[in-house]
């Protein structure tokens, strides 16, 4: 079911004209799914205002997977994870081992998608790229899109879905009408949650723990993330209990650490904390230690998916975590 402020989104972007947008904003807010929606609409057979009617042969096509005029872009990962289907040569390589699933938006799909663009519509309601997430094109592959963006076919449209728009090439952002994802109010986020099976008594805390997008609140639950266990675990850090960490991957535990350490250095500067509650933060280190620990997570973040040994990099992360929670305020 769609999420009641990307059905409000629909509605606004379908009243608009334009032949390529770029949805922007952090993550687990909606893009992609606000992408599809209106690429679905695009491509019904019996458009409304609010979006695709949900019944037509166009709108189960696109539901199977399988839809004539609608060219995914996204990296091998993501289209695995999706359930949308890879390439002939594409499946080949993976099924004979020959490569990993690419994490980057491969130039091969991409020359295939532009290919696809120069077609004639098969439904005769126009095509369209899906390009998600934008961020994840090396310059080759951004570079073969700007053409086409330039010069779209007469029925073309694209629409671009990114967490980072400020790694893609000025020149794609400024061919593209730019839509900032809006954020839901938080009853709106939590009744959602709720609606996707979170319990009610975990959706709230789960919503603070993934800093109000309740898209990354959902995938912290499908995790095995519960409110208790996140409330608890900056205390047990500090006292030397790791067992709440124990199941933690090496990059979901950089990823909380970077939210303790935000909030922490929030605090001390006189703001709110963002993902923790005031009263479940351990008391702050020095603001220098703090700040050297945030450089020191920004930096293993980059590699966190490919640790060499991910036993050593958990008690590395830890002890640094400590020596920074426990570090003398001036």
């Amino acid at each position: 079911m769609t999420a009641p402020w990307i059905r409000a989104q629909v509605r606004q972007l379908l009243a608009q004209r334009g032949h390529a947008w770029l949805l922007h904003g952090p993550s687990g807010l909606g893009q992609y799914g606000l992408a599809l929606a209106l690429a679905r609409a695009w491509l019904c057979d019996h458009p409304t205002p609010d979006g695709a009617c949900g019944h037509c042969d166009s709108c189960h096509q696109i539901d199977v997977r399988s839809h004539t005029d609608l060219a995914v872009l996204m990296p091998e990962t993501v289209m695995l994870e999706l359930g949308w289907p890879l390439g002939e040569k594409a499946q080949s390589d993976l099924d004979e081992k020959k490569r990993k699933p690419s994490r980057e938006i491969r130039v091969d799909a991409m020359r295939d998608a532009l290919e696809f663009a120069q077609r004639t519509s098969g439904r005769g309601r126009g095509k369209v790229v899906l390009v998600y997430p934008a961020e994840r094109m090396n310059q080759v592959t951004a570079n073969a899109l700007l053409k086409t963006l330039e010069e779209p076919p007469g029925d073309m449209r694209f629409v671009l879905a990114t967490e980072a728009a400020h790694q893609l090439l000025p020149t794609i952002r400024s061919r593209c009408l730019g839509h900032a994802l809006a954020w839901p109010a938080t009853g709106e986020a939590v009744a959602w949650l709720e609606e996707q099976g979170v319990p009610a008594a975990a959706a709230a805390g789960l919503l603070r723990a993934a800093g109000d997008r309740p898209e990354d609140a959902l995938r912290l639950h499908a995790a095995g993330m519960d409110a208790r266990t996140w409330s608890q675990w900056p205390k047990a850090l500090v006292r030397g209990d790791t067992a709440p960490l124990a199941d933690w991957s090496p990059a979901q535990l950089v990823e909380a650490l970077q939210k303790l350490c935000h909030d922490l250095l929030a605090v001390q500067s006189g703001a709110a904390p963002r993902f923790f509650a005031a009263a479940d933060l351990p008391a702050a280190g020095s603001v220098p230690a703090l700040t050297s620990w945030w450089r020191s997570l920004a930096e293993t973040s980059r590699t966190v998916d490919h640790p060499f040994n991910a036993g050593l990099m958990l008690e590395d992360l830890v002890a640094r975590a400590r020596s920074a929670l426990n570090s003398t305020s001036p």
